[in-house]
């Protein structure tokens, strides 16, 4: 068996679920309408197939995730990827952080801000914008009640708009709960 990652990286380790997911060959035709599975569909990750075993509760993460990490306006990809980093990095969710640093940089190709997150966590020192962004991510994260209207105030005086902000909050807030799902189903492998 593969030894459990325990330190943050961009590269992506395997994640293992400690269920067993739903077979695809067997799955129902609500779990394969909720894994929006298509006949040339055939690359759905053990994550999906572990959720897959509420396929009704798949069928409304899937497109508000989508929604919220991949939308048109706001705040950019890489920024909310950012977003989802910084509260994978609080909630020590080694998979997430991996996903997450790897998009981003792909995005943006600053391995330098990846690196100075995880080597000083929150205590991490990027640009003006960037740093605005990942305090109140890690705020939010770690206590909601810690992000405050001057941390919000803040980020306007980076240049966020509100519906950047509000981008910020949602890609912060549903990578609390995927970390959650992510450490309460399985582990990442090496």
């Amino acid at each position: 068996m593969s030894k459990v990652v325990h330190t943050f990286t961009a590269a992506i380790p395997t994640w293992s679920p400690y269920v067993t997911p739903v077979e695809l060959a067997s799955a129902t035709p609500e779990q394969l309408a909720a894994m929006k599975v298509t006949p040339s569909n055939k690359g759905v990750s053990p994550y999906v197939l572990t959720l897959a075993h509420d396929p009704e509760s798949l069928e409304v993460r899937s497109p508000l995730f989508n929604m919220i990490m991949y939308g048109k306006n706001g705040l950019s990809s890489a920024e909310r990827e950012l977003g989802a980093l910084s509260a994978s990095i609080v909630n020590r969710c080694i998979y997430c952080a991996a996903v997450h640093a790897s998009r981003f940089i792909g995005l943006t190709g600053q391995n330098d801000v990846v690196e100075d997150i995880f080597a000083d966590e929150r205590d991490a020192t990027l640009e003006t914008r960037q740093q605005a962004l990942f305090d109140f991510a890690t705020k939010l994260s770690t206590t909601p009640i810690e992000a405050t209207a001057d941390d919000a105030r803040g980020l306007a005086d980076a240049g966020l708009s509100e519906l950047e902000q509000l981008d910020l909050v949602l890609s912060a807030a549903i990578f609390g709960w995927a970390n959650r799902l992510m450490h309460t189903l399985g582990e990442p492998r090496a």
